[in-house]
């Protein structure tokens, strides 16, 4: 997983790498969203080709874009 630059606070940084390095497919990804209280819904999925998509998933107050192929 890689975390683009950002305006997050570092406790934030290290609670979202923490959280989000594990997940290795985008299964894997919406599991974790859905798990989380409450619960986390795919908010749009932007299609990059026919082999990439771009998942994007609200996360305290943010939006986390999860790059997919």
């Amino acid at each position: 997983m890689q975390l683009e630059r950002s305006s997050l606070a570092e406790d934030v940084r290290r609670t979202l790498e923490h959280e989000v390095a594990p997940l290795r497919s985008l299964e894997q990804v919406v599991r974790w969203a859905f798990s989380r209280t409450p619960p986390s819904d795919v908010a749009d999925v932007v299609v990059q080709d026919e082999f990439t998509h771009d998942v994007v998933i609200p996360w305290r107050g943010v939006h986390l874009v999860f790059d997919t192929t």
